[in-house]
């Protein structure tokens, strides 16, 4: 399954933005990130919509959307929930799509008391540092026992 070694490398290119002080790039990459870890939570939970896939999302009938899978994950999770799908996705999508509220990711302090928007790297942000790599994490954590799941005999 194609999941596993993207998810492997966004997160390796996640890494790298981080180690060199890229974290708005770095933050971008989170959406593609859970995309592909989502697919594989979905797909376990629904397997005989792995034609969805093949058929793409161009089609009314196709791959769900991530809030849609997140809404279907949602509700086996917890079935008395009433939090959509989109609610998990508005940051990531926001940030993927330059909504305006993704404009706050790379504001940084500048040497004058001001603030501004980091065009380069960002080395004085260890908060949204710890986030990004919190937030990585967890999805690591999830393929695993995704990989765990789809590959029980290695």
């Amino acid at each position: 399954m194609h999941c596993f070694p993207q998810f492997i490398s966004i997160a390796n290119s996640i890494r790298e933005l981080i180690c060199q002080g890229y974290l708005f790039g770095a933050k971008v990459l989170f959406r593609p990130l859970v995309e592909r870890a989502m697919i594989l939570l979905y797909l376990k939970e629904r397997p005989e919509d792995i034609e969805k896939w093949k058929r793409g999302w161009h089609l009314d009938d196709g791959a769900p959307s991530l809030a849609k899978m997140f809404s279907v994950i949602q509700a086996q999770v917890n079935p008395t929930s009433h939090i959509k799908g989109y609610v998990f996705t508005n940051e990531m999508n926001s940030m993927v799509h330059g909504k305006p509220e993704s404009a706050f990711t790379n504001l940084v302090s500048l040497d004058t008391n001001r603030i501004g928007y980091a065009v380069s790297k960002n080395l004085n942000s260890p908060d949204l540092c710890d986030e990004i790599c919190a937030d990585v994490l967890l999805w690591l954590v999830c393929v695993q026992g995704m990989t765990a799941f789809y590959f029980p005999n290695e």
